[in-house]
């Protein structure tokens, strides 16, 4: 299909136009998940001065330079966590310290500075990868500024003298080094065609020797790199010509590679070489050594035993220090002059699960808030294993059964969200385990606790004891009950009140009793008890009304014992924060007592100060 007809298909047809939504739909998507991503990338050369520009952090991450300071904005690195620096004025990430690549990572074909940018309110967590380019700042290094070597002017032509090359701490280009030697008619120089071969480099006997006209020779060995700058580094070669042995002790090989296992014990047999020699005698008895240019490393985990040839362990072999090991060996004659033979014991180290994982939780957002949403952040947790491949792959998982998970955010970073929702009442705090467990055999692990804390909200209304109070008033009111909670929580029950008089008879009624008053009547002894309790437990105010009525004696009261009352009500606003009293002109008596002259209501339809005069009765 054409191009004009795929056009032409996706405008005018159905089925075009369904394709070309699904595209946009998917672009769509592709760019919110690179925006959310919160992944950038900068690079930077080593040795670059303080206050060299990076890159506008603040810029490519989205945020405001304004908000840098009230959001916390802060960088964390692991490490060296003071080599870069953000301006929380400009927004912008420069070199803060001295950069040495080399240092940082070694040898390694990749090195970056991680950071974890990190702001608050709410919280936000970005990657950063700063990639640290190599510079030409390391010249090649011989072992030595001079090599010593011993040739008898017998050996024949092309016979081969291993040498040890220059090493460079650079990487790449900077690191790849050119031999030369000085001219002179005796030797040439070997050099394998890959610097990264295990065959070194070699002196090739052109000319044949004679010590008593040339007894010694003085060359001279450059190598240089392939920076820009070029960068060099020489050692000098000093050959003394000696007379007598023929023969060198030969190695069954020139090359051997051997596996050990990581932590061995110390006298492990690592491999057991032999050298013959054609020669008898002493000329034919053989010494073994560890070549004069190995590494203390070498000498400290390694041992070679000078009559038989057996390398054994004599120190700590860690996969995670070295994986490789590079061991030269010499096999000495004991004739005049003596004369030498090379092999190169390649070791490779195999690695074991012995690191347990490592965790490390930061940013805690505690105590959270009961009403928080699921998937708020609680905490950042970050993992780390130093073992490789399988021994070091690392899984994590929480206490089952919380409201809690974890969430992949890049590579060994987590974070703890929560996965629920809370309810204080129920479970005010909780503590989570999170495991992380590497895939070796047998498997490590490691754990770390977080206690959470559930902070409270103001979500439970005041509840009364029940629904309906009955009490000897004029009319019913509905009673309010307000916390101090934000947003404050409201409650209500009616309390029905009736008035009773003792001129007519009452009628009947399930609640209460009401009628008039008459001229006449009988005083009735009344006693009205009125009790509201309002209790506050912990945070939850919980409103208890506790009513009881008494009500009636018998008998009238002798003349003179009751008199006229100024009865008081004494009123609460709906949130209970007021009270006043109100003087009723009539009467209140008891057959037992001084008459009863105060009545204790709450009604939110009450006025909300002593402004109304109106009487009420009360027999």
């Amino acid at each position: 299909m054409t191009i004009k007809q795929e056009v032409f298909d996706m405008v005018f047809t159905p089925e075009g136009r369904q394709r070309k939504r699904c595209l946009m739909l998917s672009l769509l998507l592709l760019a919110a998940w690179e925006e959310g991503s919160g992944q950038l990338h900068y690079s930077v050369s080593e040795e670059a001065k303080h206050g060299t520009f990076v890159g506008r952090i603040a810029q490519d991450l989205g945020l405001e330079l304004e908000d840098l300071v009230p959001r916390l904005f802060r960088v964390a690195s692991k490490g060296r966590a003071d080599l870069l620096e953000v301006n929380l004025q400009n927004g912008v990430l420069f070199v803060n310290s001295r950069i040495d690549r080399e240092e940082l990572c070694g040898r390694s074909a990749e090195c970056s500075i991680h950071l974890e940018v990190i702001v608050d309110r709410p919280l936000q967590v970005f990657h950063v990868d700063v990639e640290v380019k190599d510079i030409n700042d390391n010249p090649p290094v011989f072992p030595a500024t001079q090599k010593n070597l011993l040739i008898a002017e017998s050996r024949p032509l092309d016979s081969r003298f291993p040498l040890e090359g220059a090493w460079d701490a650079d990487i790449g280009e900077n690191a790849l080094l050119t031999y030369s030697l000085n001219p002179n008619e005796y030797f040439s120089l070997d050099v394998p065609t890959n610097h990264q071969q295990v065959k070194p480099l070699g002196l090739v006997l052109r000319k044949p020797l004679d010590r008593e006209e040339t007894p010694e020779l003085l060359l001279l060995l450059t190598a240089t790199d392939a920076g820009k700058p070029e960068l060099t580094g020489t050692v000098e070669l000093l050959i003394t010509v000696l007379d007598a042995n023929d023969n060198a002790p030969v190695f069954d090989r020139t090359l051997y590679t051997v596996q050990l296992p990581e932590n061995v014990s110390v006298g492990t047999v690592v491999i057991d070489l032999n050298a013959t020699d054609l020669d008898e005698g002493l000329n034919g008895d053989i010494t073994y050594s560890f070549s004069s240019d190995a590494s203390p490393d070498i000498n400290s985990k390694f041992h070679i035993d000078a009559t038989s040839g057996e390398i054994t362990v004599m120190g700590l072999i860690d996969f995670e220090e070295s994986k490789v090991h590079k061991i030269r060996v010499e096999a000495i004659d004991k004739g005049f002059p003596p004369l030498a033979g090379h092999c190169t014991v390649l070791v490779k180290v195999v690695d074991t699960n012995d690191n347990a994982p490592q965790l490390t939780v930061t940013s805690l957002s505690l105590p959270i808030s009961e009403n928080a949403q699921p998937g708020t952040v609680i905490t950042l947790i970050s993992v780390f294993d130093r073992d490789s491949g399988a021994n070091g792959q690392v899984t994590c998982s929480v206490t089952p059964k919380i409201p809690f998970k974890l969430v992949s955010t890049y590579k060994n970073y987590y974070s703890l969200v929560l996965d629920s929702a809370l309810d204080r009442e129920s479970i005010s705090d909780y503590t989570v385990v999170v495991t992380a467990r590497d895939g070796g055999s047998p498997s490590l692990w490691a754990t770390a606790s977080v206690s959470v804390e559930v902070a409270d909200v103001n979500d439970n209304a005041p509840l009364f004891a029940q629904p309906e109070y009955t009490v000897f008033v004029k009319e019913n009111k509905p009673l309010l009950v307000r916390d101090h909670g934000e947003p404050a929580l409201t409650a209500t029950a009616t309390v029905l009140v009736s008035l009773v008089d003792s001129g007519q008879a009452p009628k009947a009624s399930s609640r209460a009793m009401v009628g008039a008053a008459g001229p006449e009547s009988t005083l009735v002894d009344v006693n009205v008890y009125l009790i509201i309790a309002i209790c506050a437990v912990s945070s939850l105010l919980v409103l208890t009304l506790l009513l009881y009525t008494a009500l009636r004696c018998s008998a009238p009261p002798p003349e003179g014992a009751c008199g006229p009352g100024k009865p008081t009500l004494v009123c609460s606003s709906a949130v209970g924060s007021w009270s006043y009293s109100q003087q009723r002109s009539q009467r209140v008596c008891s057959g037992e007592g001084p008459p009863k002259t105060d009545l204790m209501a709450f009604s939110p339809s009450l006025p909300q100060g002593p402004s109304s005069t109106d009487n009420v009765s009360f027999i």
